[in-house]
């Protein structure tokens, strides 16, 4: 496989491991170019028998993923516009998206540095493990503070992950979590010191990699079948409820252009995006 010809990845495979680095500037948002990126190699790797691991890792220390982009709220026909047509057509594109990339036979582990919200939280839950740098990353799902919730399997992934209770807090609370938070929650598997998470996640891969043809997958598979109600419990549910919102009303809308206004997507907006948010007045309230 070439794994070459991508705008907003680089991949480098070796021993069986692929090193997948978003590097989509300023912030890595999951735009078209990144969503189109990430579908086109899952496509291509999942029938690689040469790469056992999958490695998600970001080019910027200071965001994994800032979160989808926000211009898909002023226009919704530019993310409806992603759909894969072969995916089941219930679920919206950022949801094809992350259930290709979570379906994969290969172990998936995400390494996290710097900021992992919203949609590029979700990107991060579909991964089969995540690793953070203690005290360098953090993670939030603030749609709520934009008027809608997380929609591109969030939902689903968080109830698997912490539970019901701490997934509406999450949700509901729009709250910046730090790596210790997110550990105790079990929203990541461990916080790494930043200096010892390289070493911790290429140790850990490494030894996936070279265990028999098979196992992983098969291990994967019978893991999964000890969830109650499937690998994941109704991503058509989040989908149907998700449209309750989205699309948004024009305050929401006007909301959003007014972050956008005041620094939305930029890095210097993005660092401050939870009290950004929480400065603008909703433009009405029923």
């Amino acid at each position: 496989m070439s794994y070459s010809g991508y705008k907003s990845l680089v991949v480098r495979v070796e021993d069986r491991i692929a090193r997948v680095t978003l590097d989509n500037p300023p912030v890595n948002t999951v735009d078209a170019t990144l969503a189109g990126d990430l579908k086109a190699f899952a496509d291509e790797v999942a029938s690689d028998e040469g790469v056992a691991v999958i490695v998600l890792q970001s080019a910027n220390p200071e965001f994994f993923s800032a979160h989808a982009d926000f211009e898909w709220s002023f226009d919704p026909s530019t993310l409806m516009a992603l759909a894969d047509p072969e995916a089941d057509p219930a679920l919206n594109p950022l949801q094809q998206l992350n259930e290709r990339l979570r379906a994969l036979p290969q172990v998936t582990i995400a390494k996290l540095r710097g900021y992992a919200r919203a949609g590029g939280a979700e990107l991060a839950m579909a991964a089969d493990m995540r690793f953070a740098a203690a005290d360098r990353t953090w993670l939030s799902q603030p749609e709520s503070l934009m008027g809608i919730f997380p929609g591109g399997g969030g939902t689903q992934y968080l109830n698997r992950l912490v539970g019901r209770a701490r997934a509406l807090e999450i949700v509901l609370g729009a709250e910046l979590f730090d790596t210790t938070t997110a550990e105790r929650y079990g929203w990541i598997n461990r916080a790494i010191p930043d200096e010892h998470l390289d070493a911790f996640v290429d140790a850990l891969a490494r030894r996936i990699a070279v265990l028999p043809q098979g196992v992983a997958a098969a291990a994967k598979e019978a893991l999964d079948a000890a969830e109650a109600s499937g690998p994941v419990p109704d991503l058509a549910e989040e989908a149907a409820a998700h449209a309750k919102v989205y699309p948004s009303p024009d305050d929401v809308v006007h909301r959003l252009r007014v972050l956008m206004d005041h620094g939305g997507q930029t890095r210097d907006g993005e660092l401050r995006l939870e009290r950004l948010l929480e400065s603008i007045p909703w433009a009405h309230r029923s």
